[in-house]
């Protein structure tokens, strides 16, 4: 397979065109690398079987640990998650932003994309780019860290090209990311824990 082209996108106020290409790539279920609001991602499109096992094996990653995925809106998210009126208040507050939610799934989610607890993690990122990706797919984009072999991340398009560039159908290159994960928040039962500390800060 030959290397993936890279396409120069604002990532704040992305062209249409580039987004257009890239749901055209996610519908047929295509990989693609995109900048988020804290690493750059690979993104599938969630209703894409295909996709998300390319993504799995990209990753090298256990199919007993599910990746999150991301929502244009804070509307979207009551489609695949169980948010009780605590969950929407605390979600408000914080989206967009550098936060993955853990909730309880719905039906929509994929068994792949579920813990054996039926929970699944859920991102409004505060990045222009990513949730115009999710809004015109129309469905929410499958979202994982871009890391090299040695899980380090990939924080600029021309080194994700370089290392996983021949198994990608497109990157869009929106500069040089920071090197920070998102905060994962769990919403479970109304209880408010922290997962893990990354760049969102919960006041």
């Amino acid at each position: 397979m030959a290397a993936a082209p890279i396409i120069e996108v604002n990532a704040d106020h992305p062209q249409p065109r580039h987004v257009q290409r890239a749901v055209e790539i996610l519908s047929n279920g295509g990989v693609i690398a995109y900048p988020t609001d804290t690493y750059y991602g690979l993104g599938c499109d969630l209703g894409s079987k295909k996709g998300i096992e390319k993504l799995y094996q990209l990753k090298g990653r256990d199919r007993k640990k599910p990746l999150s995925f991301l929502c244009p809106d804070l509307s979207d998210v009551a489609k695949y998650a169980h948010v009780s009126n605590f969950a929407y208040r605390t979600m408000k507050g914080l989206t967009p932003g550098a936060f993955t939610f853990v909730l309880e799934a719905t039906r929509l989610v994929p068994e792949a994309m579920m813990t054996k607890q039926k929970q699944v993690g859920i991102r409004v990122p505060d990045s222009g780019l990513a949730r115009a990706l999710a809004e015109a797919l129309g469905r929410p984009i499958v979202t994982t860290s871009a890391t090299n072999e040695e899980g380090e991340p990939l924080i600029d398009a021309k080194d994700i090209k370089d290392a996983l560039g021949n198994r990608l159908e497109l990157i869009l290159d929106g500069g040089v990311t920071l090197m920070e994960p998102s905060t994962v928040v769990s919403l479970v039962d109304d209880h408010i824990e922290v997962l893990r500390q990354g760049k969102g800060q919960l006041d």
